[in-house]
């Protein structure tokens, strides 16, 4: 197989050249990892919907070399088991100011923000997303947060953005053919996000 493979999308390359220094990627839970809907049960338990995708393509993106985390303005355990699912390793919920927690994390890491990225779908979400080297609105997001992104997603918050993201992110670092041939091998055995 000779054929270079390539994200089903079209990024301008401005954008991979800021994805090209990422070394952390960032995102908000409601309406990014998921669509947003806040599904409680009677008991006042909170139930959210993750993509299996997206999953996969966060423990791609890990595989080499990038870090990932999460900061989310609500505390939910469904969170904890998914972030523990996926190894995100950096996660901080109930954030009532995002970017402070954002500021800490990249200076715990000895990151500049040119090599961060965070994926958000709303107005709380800007204060990062005007700091980080490479900010992404999903799909749907809020107009102010589309207007403020360096890129926006092909689709909505839960249903692939995060993916989309991340083989963005992978195809910038020259590592997204590489990883699409070990899925073209018979030798190979990944296991779903």
């Amino acid at each position: 197989m000779n054929q270079i493979l390539a994200p089903a999308f079209e990024v301008d390359p401005k954008v991979l050249a800021l994805a090209a220094k990422i070394k952390l990627l960032l995102f908000d839970v409601d309406g990014v990892l998921t669509d947003g809907r806040l599904v409680l049960g009677d008991d006042g338990q909170e139930y959210k919907a993750f993509n299996s995708r997206d999953g996969h393509g966060i423990k791609m993106l890990q595989g080499h070399g990038v870090a990932t985390g999460i900061i989310t303005g609500r505390s939910s355990e469904v969170v904890k088991h998914r972030v523990r699912d996926l190894n995100i390793q950096h996660v901080h919920q109930g954030c009532k100011e995002k970017l402070p927690v954002y500021r800490k994390l990249i200076a715990d890491l000895g990151l500049a923000p040119e090599q961060t990225a965070y994926v958000g779908d709303d107005v709380v979400d800007l204060p990062i997303m005007l700091q980080v080297g490479l900010s992404i609105a999903v799909q749907n997001a809020h107009p102010l947060a589309r207007e403020h992104a360096h890129w926006i997603t092909p689709s909505i918050g839960g249903y692939g953005a995060a993916r989309e993201t991340c083989e963005m992110i992978l195809y910038a670092q020259g590592a997204y053919h590489r990883e699409m041939l070990k899925y073209l091998s018979t030798e190979h055995g990944a296991t779903a996000g």
